[in-house]
């Protein structure tokens, strides 16, 4: 449990066990979202909220809430207007002192973006269910298929600048302020197996470490000490905030940035456009291999 100034008085502002978020599941002052999502096929989500989800959740799509569309040169998953973002939250009873839990079944990939979403509009009284649905369950807690019936709340934004722009990293490449780290899978870092976009490679200068790495055997993120000592050997005594996270499309660097703030290394920032926006422009360089 950790405090946060910025919302209720007593909150979770990076991860919450299973047998924490029951003793919470009547407080109305909580809300709690869904956020499992399937790559390969868009209404995953829906399909399997719809069928059982912890109750009181709320369904937010990857997609359609946390993207905005796409335009062919943003990125597979471009940041949302903060306003619409912030009224959608809204809809769904969530207001400025409302403490809000995302969850999925992937280990935490797609719930982590929307934990990330929270702090960039000024929220940070938002935690992931560390585990997951598959810890919900081991924990012997049930599920539901009743779609609650939020009433409205009142939602102001208080951006922060915690996103960086392609435009800015062109900037900063080769210099010692930026430390870019790409959470994609080793193969696809080098240039290797790449499905997802066009182009193969990282950005010149990136650095890997894969959102896998975050978590234990059970799917839980490691302990606090031990991902310390892990992003402690990336930053080499360096800042944490010169890093700059990336990945294929600013979802799973934000694993990373979770994992970071959850081992008290504060402040680095997400590059939201990520991969799939840069290979966009062909202007912009393209390294392949490992690390150099």
């Amino acid at each position: 449990m950790s405090s946060s100034a910025s919302c209720c008085s007593a909150s979770y502002s990076t991860l919450i066990s299973a047998h924490e978020l029951a003793q919470h599941l009547d407080d109305p002052d909580w809300v709690i979202f869904d956020c499992r999502h399937d790559l390969a096929n868009r209404d995953f989500g829906r399909d399997v909220y719809a069928r059982a989800h912890i109750p009181g959740a709320r369904f937010l799509h990857i997609d359609e809430d946390l993207s905005s569309p796409l335009t062919g040169t943003n990125g597979r998953h471009p940041l949302p207007d903060p306003e619409a973002f912030a009224q959608r939250l809204a809809r769904a009873g969530v207001g400025n002192e409302t403490q809000v839990i995302a969850y999925d079944d992937a280990g935490g990939m797609f719930a982590a973006r929307l934990w990330w979403m929270m702090r960039w509009i000024g929220h940070h009284c938002a935690a992931v269910l560390d585990g997951g649905l598959v810890a919900w369950l081991e924990a012997g807690q049930a599920l539901t298929a009743k779609v609650p019936e939020p009433a409205p709340a009142n939602f102001r934004v208080s951006l922060r600048p915690e996103v960086v722009d392609a435009a800015w990293v062109l900037g900063h490449l080769r210099n010692p302020e930026m430390l870019l780290v790409d959470a994609r899978s080793p193969d696809r870092y080098r240039g290797e197996n790449e499905t997802l976009d066009p182009v193969g490679g990282h950005i010149p200068g990136a650095i890997n470490r894969f959102f896998r790495d975050n978590l234990d055997g059970r799917g839980h993120f490691k302990q606090a000490s031990i991902l310390r000592e892990e992003f402690g050997a990336l930053l080499k005594g360096g800042d944490a905030h010169r890093v700059v996270h990336q990945c294929g499309s600013g979802v799973t660097a934000c694993h990373n940035l979770l994992a970071m703030e959850s081992a008290g290394l504060t402040g680095s920032r997400l590059y939201a456009g990520s991969w799939s926006e840069w290979c966009a422009d062909p202007a912009r360089p393209v390294a392949t291999g490992p690390e150099r």
